[in-house]
């Protein structure tokens, strides 16, 4: 299964954030769309980054002015990427050894949309609940 597959299912709609923008800006953008991470963004438009919840505790843990900081301090610059044809498996393997929760996918330089480990896994229950699905079926018949 590839990634293209999970994002038919999401909003095309990515919450962003620049790198200027104050952390409380972010944590506010968290709450309201009910997501653990942004895409940080340069004027273009273009991923520079990633914030995610965890980086901003690992912040407030750091600093007691962690509203005050900016964006561009405590965000993950180097951004490990996926594309719309990428397998699903392989992409679950690179989360699960990168520890990242989210992962930015990109189409010819674009941010396209943002996959969760949550909807990676959702994906991977769905097959399975199918192939059960399918066995029992086959059991059942038998009898």
């Amino acid at each position: 299964m590839k990634i293209e597959s999970i994002l038919a299912t999401k909003s095309s709609n990515v919450i962003t954030v620049r790198p200027d923008q104050s952390l409380k800006d972010a944590i506010e953008l968290l709450v309201e769309h009910d997501i653990g991470a942004l895409i940080v963004v340069d004027e273009l438009g273009q991923p520079v980054g990633i914030i995610s919840e965890r980086d901003i505790i690992r912040e407030a843990a750091r600093t007691e002015t962690v509203l005050a900081q900016t964006v561009a301090r405590v965000m993950t610059k180097d951004l490990v990427v996926a594309a719309p044809q990428d397998d699903l498996g392989a992409i679950l393997q690179t989360m699960i050894a990168g520890h990242f929760r989210h992962l930015p996918i990109i189409d010819q330089e674009r941010l396209i949309g943002v996959i969760s480990i949550r909807d990676v896994l959702k994906v991977q229950l769905d097959e399975y609940q199918g192939e059960v699905d399918t066995l029992t079926e086959i059991i059942e018949d038998q009898d």
